[in-house]
């Protein structure tokens, strides 16, 4: 079973929706033992990263999600996704769960092309930096649909891919 976690900042109906779809069972949840016992954990988020952070550390779910991640697939989704990493700077500086290392930034601090619209959204050529069974579907150089304002940074060796925005 996939658990999506509900921490109240994410479009939940449409992503289980696409998962049954699939065939893959699921189940939408806040509770720390439907994510103990799920196979895989999917970790969703829309709006900005400290509101988002303050929800979820709300639900009591931080030290759950942490565990978890260190025995089983936990895969983040947008603002989800962002949550992973040390630290995010939309709207101030907030701690994130430490999962993945890097900073959460504006992509306008690192644009060489400062006639580049933010948010970003539109097609752009994935580059694939690391091979990796997320790019089993996708080629180098493939377009790839992007919508962001925000990117990670100081991320090490885990980055698996990037377009030409960063």
């Amino acid at each position: 079973m996939i658990a999506i976690v509900d921490y109240g900042v994410g479009n939940l109906f449409s992503l289980s929706s696409s998962l049954r779809a699939l065939g893959l069972e699921t189940e939408v949840t806040r509770s720390e033992e439907r994510l103990r016992a799920a196979d895989r954990i999917i970790f969703p988020g829309v709006g900005a990263f400290g509101d988002a952070r303050a929800k979820l550390e709300d639900t009591g779910l931080v030290p759950v999600l942490r565990e978890e991640a260190q025995r089983k697939p936990l895969m983040g989704i947008c603002l989800g996704m962002q949550l992973l990493f040390d630290k995010g700077y939309e709207y101030g500086e907030h701690d994130g769960l430490g999962l993945i290392p890097g900073r959460v930034v504006d992509l306008r601090e690192d644009l060489q092309d400062k006639t580049l619209k933010v948010p970003h959204m539109g097609w752009n050529s994935l580059k694939i930096v690391k091979d990796d069974p997320l790019f089993k579907y996708f080629k180098d150089g493939e377009n790839v649909y992007y919508v962001h304002s925000f990117y990670a940074r100081d991320c090490g060796d885990c980055v698996l891919g990037t377009s030409e925005y960063g």
